[in-house]
């Protein structure tokens, strides 16, 4: 009978101690370096050691199980999918950490989204801690949960009632809209308007800041459009009449729309109005142009966000508050003033 593989095998193998094959295994990284950690990997798939997954998690006091909870169906049907770089940084960063993943999708639905209280709350205490992802989230029955202590982290910045403090992995979208007004500014525009619904969630209410500040700050005079009044037609005839000569998109599923309606009064983009799409649409454009604007860092934000969830669970002292860059897009979308 073949001896089974012990760690002190992968050590002697890898030209280490046992305790450095024991850090690799629990995935405390920092304590250790990139080439000693491959040297140890490496010597794990030569040796075909297996550890024993559950011994290790008693010992640490975690099940090594993080969870991911969605407010609504975020599950991707193709890479194209508005969320699935989101997961994909999720997954990445807990294969990373050799972490396992549970996908929470029987909670309770009120009100067509999943809710977190009783039997959803209850759910997840099989995990560590837990990232949430999506757009129908209680800010009561969050504050609620991070009264309790328990461990998780949002992809979006959220701000929450009474001042709990959540922990969160966002986009820069104050500087990257601000930025994108200064590409307006630097083509010569001087009338530039922004399209977007007042209030609601952070993320509009944090380019709709981006577009004052920065119009503002070049001695203009900001002008907003709310997209659920009027029409995409009526949207080109109040940028005519107004003799806007560029706006900015925060609900990137109109641009189409907006460009068309544009065209039947003659309006050519970007010649006549200059349009940019501040960040992806959730479902990909179907167009010839190159829109200019700004990419989201989604998979990126979904990495942060489970290396953020480790850290708290761990104990270690972490910044709570985490907002990302977006990359700029030139496109072609805008062009000089007219």
């Amino acid at each position: 009978m073949t001896a089974r593989v012990t760690q002190a095998d992968v050590a002697r193998l890898a030209g280490v101690s046992q305790a450095t094959v024991s850090l690799v295994l629990n995935a405390e990284y920092d304590r250790v370096g990139e080439a000693t950690r491959r040297r140890v990997l490496d010597a794990i798939t030569r040796t075909g050691y297996a550890a024993n997954p559950l011994a290790q998690r008693l010992a640490r006091g975690r099940n090594q199980i993080v969870g991911v909870f969605t407010y609504e169906p975020v599950f991707p049907s193709t890479s194209a999918d508005f969320y699935f770089p989101f997961l994909r940084g999720i997954e990445a960063e807990a294969e990373r950490r050799a972490c396992d993943l549970l996908l929470f999708t029987s909670a309770p639905v009120a009100d067509g989204r999943r809710s977190l209280t009783g039997q959803g709350r209850a759910r997840l205490a099989v995990t560590d801690g837990c990232v949430l992802l999506g757009r129908g989230e209680d800010k009561a029955e969050l504050a609620r949960l991070s009264e309790d202590g328990f461990p998780f982290v949002f992809v979006g910045r959220r701000e929450l009632p009474g001042g709990a403090d959540l922990a969160f992995v966002g986009a820069d979208y104050i500087r990257a809209t601000a930025d994108v007004v200064r590409v307006f500014l630097d083509h010569g525009h001087r009338r530039i308007g922004f399209v977007g619904a007042p209030g609601g969630r952070e993320a509009h209410q944090d380019r709709l800041d981006g577009y004052r500040t920065a119009i503002r700050d070049a001695g203009l005079r900001p002008l907003t459009i709310d997209p659920d009044e009027l029409t995409p037609d009526e949207i080109a005839d109040l940028a005519r009449d107004n003799r806007l000569t560029g706006l900015l998109l925060a609900e990137s599923h109109r641009a189409e729309e907006l460009r068309a309606a544009a065209g039947r009064r003659g309006l050519d983009v970007p010649r006549d109005l200059s349009l940019a799409v501040l960040g992806q649409p959730e479902l990909p454009l179907h167009s010839d142009l190159s829109w200019t604007g700004f990419r989201i860092p989604r998979e990126e934000m979904g990495r942060q966000a489970l290396a953020l969830l480790a850290e708290l669970i761990d104990g270690r002292m972490a910044e709570r508050h985490r907002l990302l860059p977006c990359s700029p897009q030139p496109g072609e979308t805008v062009a000089a003033a007219r």
